[in-house]
């Protein structure tokens, strides 16, 4: 094709004919840019292509980890109330001085409320993979980059508040490792002597003492207080996070 056209040039100048041959050439460069620009825009439409392939299989994987997270979070948003409902319960036996449960009773929702630690464990491993690698700015939707680059630190928080939580269990718990309190008897009249195969003690050492201690009674205050203030201010906005994110996503599928 080459060929041809240098031999058309060749002609034209053999002839003289100058102005034509001029023409020509302008005609062929137009072309050659033509084809170019042809050239580019196919390169550009396929890459434009591989890119939103690949961006639709990051917000597919972005989607199903965030439904995990989701799920995840309402789960514990669950077992949070149910702690914090627990020790409000305890608490009413406190302020109760002439009503107490039975030790067996009092067992099982001291280990019902403290048995359970609260940490929320995110699934981030591919949004972890894209803001390491950079892929994050692969995302077309702005408002959507910047919501994920926010949940990390959102986490961050919600870890440091989580960790203030743990301290208040741990408060509770440390009560029982004491010689005034008996932990052997919570864990015999919850019933986890016999599940895990432990040998039942002959010696039973009441805890019921607790409800008149005001250093048991402020525990438990604390802890109904972190336990609440963790879902009000914490977990719940943290849902509307993961509410926020998931519809971006589900804009962009």
């Amino acid at each position: 094709m080459i060929k041809f056209f240098r031999t058309i040039r060749q002609n034209l100048l053999s002839e003289n004919k100058f102005t034509k041959y001029l023409l020509y050439a302008i005609g062929e460069i137009v072309l050659v840019v033509i084809g170019i620009l042809i050239a580019l825009s196919i390169n550009n439409w396929n890459q434009n292509r591989i890119d939103h392939k690949n961006e639709q299989t990051y917000l597919l994987g972005l989607k199903q980890e965030f439904q995990t997270s989701k799920l995840k979070l309402t789960e514990l948003i669950a077992v949070n109330q149910s702690n914090y409902n627990g020790a409000k319960k305890i608490l009413e036996f406190v302020s109760s001085k002439n009503e107490w449960p039975s030790e067996e009773a009092f067992s099982e929702m001291l280990y019902d409320t403290f048995s359970r630690d609260i940490f929320f464990n995110p699934n981030n491993s591919l949004l972890s993979e894209m803001i390491n690698s950079g892929n994050l700015k692969n995302l077309s939707n702005a408002e959507l980059r910047r919501q994920l680059t926010n949940w990390i630190s959102t986490i961050e928080d919600i870890s440091r508040q989580e960790e203030d939580l743990e301290n208040q269990r741990k408060k509770v718990l440390d009560l029982f490792r004491t010689d005034e309190n008996s932990l052997r008897t919570i864990l015999s009249q919850a019933g986890v002597y016999d599940e895990i195969g432990l040998p039942k003690p002959t010696e039973k050492i009441s805890n019921l003492n607790l409800l008149n201690s005001t250093q048991f009674e402020n525990n438990i205050l604390m802890f109904i207080l972190t336990s609440y203030g963790t879902e009000k201010t914490h977990y719940n906005s943290l849902m509307q996070d993961l509410d926020s994110i998931l519809n971006l996503i589900d804009q962009e599928l």
